[in-house]
């Protein structure tokens, strides 16, 4: 046995190691290959290591990637909180509070994302990778879930009457309201099913 086998037996516990970890160390051997034929390879591991993995349960897959299928499970999740919200008074009456005090709107909305920031990549219900950010810096994931969540809200609640654009402020505070909820049903839709 060699030194280098002793470090692989020495390191980590086995028992504990899963897809996560298999993909950091695929990550990892990525940035060290020289050749484009072995990044290939490397990439191509990767993928058949992903498609193993959505066979397993819908919990702790590793979750890459952002595409169609998961912007319509967020808007599922979205809708499955927002509509109680669009039909019930309570939201008007939240908004009407909020509407003349924009530090509480402000805090109101930054809590809805934080709390998606924390659904996605803080309590670890899935391995939720940041896969090609906008810009280097945004992760796609999260612009979608509070893309879809916030759109779905104003059209929702303008489309059912629920709001009225022409006193805006009322308006968005309203929206910002339903958002709230439907920003945390947009983030577990999407990643509950494990896509």
């Amino acid at each position: 046995m060699s030194e280098d086998d002793t470090d692989l037996e020495t390191e980590g516990d086995p028992e504990r190691a899963d897809m996560g970890d298999l993909f950091d160390e695929l990550e990892e051997l990525e940035g060290l290959v020289m050749s484009d034929a072995a990044r290939k390879q490397v990439r191509e591991t990767m993928r058949v290591a992903m498609e193993a993995s959505s066979g397993a349960s819908p919990f702790g897959r590793v979750i890459r990637g952002y595409d169609r299928g998961d912007l319509a499970e967020a808007l599922l999740g979205s809708l499955l909180f927002g509509i109680p919200m669009a039909v019930e008074g309570g939201t008007q009456e939240v908004g009407t509070f909020l509407a003349p005090r924009p530090l509480y709107l402000l805090g109101t909305a930054v809590f809805a994302v934080s709390l998606v920031i924390g659904i996605l990549y803080v309590a670890d219900i899935q391995d939720v990778r940041i896969h090609r950010p906008i810009f280097g810096l945004i992760p796609r994931r999260l612009v979608g879930v509070l893309g879809v969540s916030f759109l779905t809200a104003v059209l929702l609640l303008t489309l059912w009457g629920r709001v009225d654009w022409e006193a805006p402020r009322l308006a968005l505070a309203n929206a910002v309201v339903a958002f709230v909820p439907m920003s945390i049903g947009a983030a577990l839709g999407d990643l509950l099913p494990g896509s």
